[in-house]
């Protein structure tokens, strides 16, 4: 699929010492336009993945992507895990949107991207216009039910190796990453091969896996780091925002899960991708894109 390329600018913002590295795509608004800003899954991976949604910036909007810290160009150098906490990146969004001049902004979260983007909207910012919030879940118990449920429809000697090893805790073994692609490549991605800046995004985990490791856990279904307890489900209810949500028919964030997200954020939207699993801007990007700047627009025209 041939892209639309648009102006872009790189730069960085200091941060705890350390610095988050962003990219501007675009130039700047037309009347009534607000720009879109990106927060990407992981957590510990990187924007590359979510290129796709660059091409929004067709719509008259700057859309603007960076790697969250301690991923990709944001990496520090050093081992801290006790550093990587929800309120640390929920506070970089807020120095994203200072340093960079963001009064009125959209936000569009991946994955753990989308529910950084739920706990910020909890926070009620000032000039938050939109949450779109694709592929996401409300609550990781939910998540790792759902993530079992279908890791259970995989070959048995794919969970007979999940298991053995994570029993085993040599979960960074290849027999593991091995049947873990098994996963991925139903549930994740099911555009194989995966498109080079989505296996980049998987390689700097791969390689950098301490924020993932250290919040999450080696694997989508086998979560025992420091957000498995995670759930904001009882609080949907006070997000004030105008909601979009976005799932795949084959996703990890199943339709189950889409559907809590959905009811409990008040008048939230949902848009279900039938060809898509977990990252339906890269398997159906066309009508993603759409779907996002139908959403948006439908927002702005409804702004003072």
């Amino acid at each position: 699929m041939a892209f639309e390329t648009f102006p872009e600018t790189e730069g960085t913002i200091p941060f705890h010492g350390y610095h988050t590295w962003y990219k501007i795509v675009g130039e700047g608004e037309e009347p009534g336009k607000y720009p879109l800003l990106a927060l990407h899954g992981g957590p510990g991976a990187t924007h590359d993945y979510m290129l796709p949604i660059a091409q929004l910036a067709g719509t008259g909007r700057r859309v603007i992507f960076y790697d969250q810290i301690g991923g990709g160009r944001s990496a520090i150098g050093e081992s801290r895990p006790e550093m990587w906490t929800v309120d640390l990146f929920l506070e970089e969004v807020q120095a994203v949107r200072d340093a960079l001049g963001l009064e009125r902004v959209h936000v569009i979260g991946s994955s753990w991207g989308g529910m950084l983007g739920m706990e910020y909207a909890l926070t009620h910012p000032a000039g938050l216009l939109s949450l779109i919030v694709s592929d996401s879940p409300a609550s990781m118990h939910q998540w790792v039910a759902e993530a079992n449920r279908l890791r259970e429809e995989l070959p048995p000697e794919a969970q007979q190796t999940l298991l053995a090893h994570e029993e085993a805790g040599t979960t960074d073994s290849a027999e593991y990453q091995e049947a873990m692609r098994e996963f991925y490549a139903r549930h994740v991605c099911r555009v194989q091969p995966m498109p080079d800046n989505v296996a980049r995004s998987f390689a700097f985990i791969e390689e950098h896996p301490e924020v993932y490791n250290t919040m999450n856990g080696p694997s989508e279904f086998h979560v025992i780091g420091t957000i498995k307890e995670w759930d904001i489900t009882n609080r949907l209810g006070e997000i004030d925002v105008p909601t979009l949500v976005l799932s795949g028919r084959y996703d990890e964030a199943t339709p189950l899960i889409a559907e809590t997200v959905t009811r409990g954020i008040p008048g939230a939207e949902w848009v279900l991708f039938e060809e898509s699993s977990h990252m339906p801007f890269v398997e159906e990007t066309e009508r993603y894109n759409q779907v996002v700047a139908a959403f948006l627009d439908r927002v702005e025209s409804s702004l003072d």
